[in-house]
């Protein structure tokens, strides 16, 4: 439990090893990147708000310099993956208002417990750490449908040691560690190719972990061999091939002879696991399977999927959102149209003996060069593509052609893989990708709280000027036609004793805030975005200036550092930028 908020600081509110280290790299100090006025927007009894007090530039832009961030409290460091690098940087934040690169980590050479040699081109996705200094990378080969690797390393010294490599599954998306860090689960996403002549099947590794690491990097328990194969579990999803999936699992699209073995496995190949988190015992993890709208229940010790939980859609008929970035302003209404959740990163916490999700719901398509499922309303009725029905107009009171216009529903991106009335030619329903918002579920995917249109009306609020801007340029409703501020990551944290979620947001930025004591009544708390959106990075002519002057763009992965491991004395927020490379840190400020 966390200090009291009259203990914080006070602050002025406004509304082969193959390791790069600090010997080989200059200790790079940050750029200021924490702009002069913040966005904050704050509910009128918002407990606390937050404040950008330090970031961690990479000059890199809109290249994912900065994606996932880890914290190491023994060390004071923050783990950030550099996917444009292929790397870990491991950031000094022990001054967060002054956080320095110390190191990096590249798995580029390593022999792997498999006897596969990890090679140049892969790509770092995800990080954990464990209290004692173990961490686990997971990597991408440069084929992303060859299977990847789990990095451990050492990270307790200025000069970390890798230890060893497993071999995972294809495309490993995201790695967590189970509450006690005896296992690493991985999601494994199994994209398939732009031409989609091959597409791996999804799964989760369940990886069995050194339980100590020793002065000499290796296991205490088990020596140099710590790291071996055996320790590797995969979950798949071959119990469901052949069988009818819970109503909801979106199965779609792809190869019409999916499946790369005997017998074939389409199922296999269309769950596509993206994030995991684990219950606080340490028995269940749940991933979220994004494209097809679901969560699949793990069993952590057998490596098994359980059960399939879809996720539902928010109804657009009776929930406002603005479908449209040419109606000349900001207009949030109620469309026939359904939302799919769809979410990226996920986190839980134990309320009363019952396990809640929270969700961040994106959304995301398939859209490769062999198939895609994506359209705008407008262009229902062309190019072979079966209209859209006179009755979903007529709920809007419109003829199709007025709801197809532009100021309507015309510019609205929309699914073709569900809706369609075959029996009449036509969409007789309307479903588009994520929810401009989180939900909060059971531990049976039962949805107990959804934030509807609130994060819209917020931002509308905070930075009317800039509703639903994009990431990688300043603009007016760039988005509003696609998946508006588009939630992309969360992270639970206690602050006084109470349970909050912080989630980024993707396109316009920043961190949602909000209290999650109760899942069913879960309430705003506060918005802050560390981002001048008087920069417009992509249409400036000197590009390293303007992002040095832009702050945040791009809100990727997060982690909350507690009272007890901050280097301040109060909780830390902090957040990888992919489209900025900034690792930015946020500190619980008391509203005053």
């Amino acid at each position: 439990m966390t200090p009291n908020l009259r203990t914080l600081r006070s602050r002025t509110v406004r509304s082969a090893l193959v390791v790069s280290c600090a010997l080989g790299l200059a200790a790079s100090p940050a750029v200021a990147a924490v702009v002069a006025e913040p966005v904050r927007h704050s509910a009128d009894d918002a407990a606390f708000t937050l404040d950008p007090i330090g970031s961690y530039e990479t000059g890199v832009f809109d290249e994912s310099a900065a994606e996932i961030v880890a914290w190491y409290a023994a060390g004071q460091r923050t783990l950030v993956v550099n996917a444009q690098s292929g790397t870990v940087d491991v950031l000094d934040a022990a001054d967060p208002t002054t956080p320095v690169k110390v190191s990096e980590i590249s798995a580029v050479g390593v022999e792997a417990a498999d006897g596969s040699v990890v090679p140049e081109g892969t790509v770092a996705n995800s990080v954990a750490v464990r209290p004692d200094g173990l961490a686990v990378v997971a990597l991408e080969a440069p084929e992303k449908t060859d299977d990847g690797w789990l990095l451990a390393v050492d990270v307790r010294q200025e000069e970390p040691e890798i230890l060893g490599a497993y071999r995972v599954g294809a495309l490993p998306d995201m790695v967590t560690l189970t509450p006690r860090g005896d296992r690493a689960v991985v999601a494994n996403e199994g994209e398939p190719t732009d031409d989609y002549s091959l597409d791996p099947e999804g799964t989760v590794s369940v990886v069995e972990l050194p339980k100590q690491v020793d002065d000499r990097g290796r296991s205490a328990q088990h020596g140099s061999r710590a790291v071996t194969q055996d320790k590797v579990g995969t979950a798949d999803f071959h119990a469901f091939e052949g069988k009818d999936l819970p109503e909801g699992v979106r199965v779609f699209g792809g190869r019409e002879d999916a499946g790369t073995g005997i017998p074939d496995r389409p199922v296999s190949e269309n769950l596509e696991p993206e994030y995991v988190t684990v219950s606080d015992n340490g028995r269940t993890a749940w991933v979220s399977l994004q494209e097809a709208n679901a969560l699949a229940v793990v069993d952590v010790r057998s490596a098994t999927v359980t059960d399939l939980l879809p996720l539902g859609t928010v109804d657009r008929r009776d929930v406002a959102f603005d479908p449209s970035d040419r109606d000349g302003g900001i207009a949030l209404g109620t469309w026939p149209v359904q939302g799919f959740r769809l979410p990226d990163a996920i986190d839980s916490y134990r309320v009363r003996g019952t396990d809640y999700l929270v969700t961040a719901n994106e959304g995301d398509a398939r859209d490769y060069d062999a198939y895609s499922e994506e359209a705008r309303v407008k262009d229902l009725g062309e190019d072979g593509i079966p209209p859209v029905c006179d009755s979903v107009a007529a709920q809007a009171g419109m003829s199709v052609e007025e709801l197809q216009a532009d100021e309507n529903l015309g510019r609205l991106t929309v699914t073709l893989a569900q809706g369609l009335d075959e029996d009449a030619g036509c969409y007789s329903e309307l479903f588009t990708y994520g929810t401009r918002g989180f939900s909060i579920v059971d531990g049976e995917g039962t949805v107990v709280f959804d934030s509807g249109s609130e994060f819209e009306e917020v931002i509308a609020e905070a930075v009317p000027e800039y509703f639903n801007s994009n990431h990688s340029e300043t603009n007016f409703e760039g988005r509003s036609d696609d998946k508006g501020p588009e939630p992309e990551g969360v992270v639970l944290g206690e602050v006084d004793g109470r349970t909050y979620a912080f989630i980024g947001l993707e396109r316009i930025g920043g961190v949602m805030v909000y209290d999650v004591t109760d899942p069913a009544r879960a309430s705003f708390v506060t918005y802050v975005n560390n981002r001048d959106f008087s920069v417009s990075v992509e249409d400036s002519e000197d590009v390293d200036a303007a992002l040095a002057a832009a702050g945040d763009l791009g809100a990727e992965g997060l982690a909350f550092v507690p009272a007890a491991q901050s280097p301040t004395g109060s909780p830390l927020v902090i957040v990888g930028n992919e489209v900025s490379g900034t690792t930015t840190f946020f500190e619980v400020s008391e509203l005053r």
